[in-house]
């Protein structure tokens, strides 16, 4: 399957089956963490491109996961180029300390407006990830390092909550690992070129159309 880009799309599609449901499912709880305005629009959570578009695409990332690494320049070009995705970044720190490390500095970077370049920097890195080359490859961005350090301390409750509820979404979409992403209403796996990434895209918004079309017909 792994050379076959046919297979592996018929498999990807049959993972999201389901994802509709999850949403439900979701929708049905009384934990907040888990409505479908949490899991699309959680304003605690850093977000690019188009906030007015018409689709909301959501990565659960780990910044030590070579996947991420990997397709993160194919999904930044992509919402690039279509210029009506908003893209949300939730980590999902499943390789430990160091990632948890790394997802907090991230998160913490919010507080002097420079997520998007911490995320850049992080994910950019090459190697295993270290608190040391963390610093440096912030520090290069041009993070304020203390400031980050010191926003950290003050705010570090949430974002301790942030990443509970990330891990809370992940569990209950039943996320196998990173990367993983929402696309629309639809649950993707890791998405392997373009092509699958436009082809999910294109799926999604088609469901959602449909959704319209349905809830016009009730309302007749």
């Amino acid at each position: 399957m792994k050379n076959n880009p046919m297979l592996i799309l018929a498999a990807a599609l049959a993972f999201t089956a389901a994802a509709t449901l999850q949403l439900q499912k979701a929708d049905a709880s009384n934990e907040n963490s888990l409505s479908r305005e949490s899991i699309l629009r959680d304003s605690a959570i850093p977000a690019e491109g188009n906030f007015k578009g018409d689709l909301t695409i959501v990565e659960y990332f780990d910044y030590q996961c070579l996947s991420c690494k990997k397709l993160n320049p194919v999904l930044q070009r992509i919402v690039r180029e279509d210029g009506h995705v908003r893209l949300v970044f939730k980590d999902w720190p499943i390789f430990g300390g160091v990632s948890i490390y790394a997802a907090r500095l991230g998160l913490a970077a919010k507080f002097q407006n420079k997520f998007s370049e911490a995320h850049e920097a992080l994910i950019s890195t090459q190697g295993k990830l270290t608190e040391e080359n963390i610093l440096r490859a912030l520090a290069k961005a041009g993070i304020d390092i203390s400031r980050a350090q010191r926003d950290l301390a003050a705010n570090q409750k949430e974002i301790d909550a942030i990443l509970a509820r990330n891990q809370e979404q992940a569990t209950a979409l039943e996320l196998e690992g990173t990367p993983a992403f929402m696309i629309g209403n639809f649950r993707v796996p890791a998405v392997f070129n373009t092509a699958n990434f436009k082809q999910f895209i294109a799926n999604a918004r088609a469901a959602a159309k449909r959704e319209l079309t349905w809830a016009d017909d009730d309302g007749r």
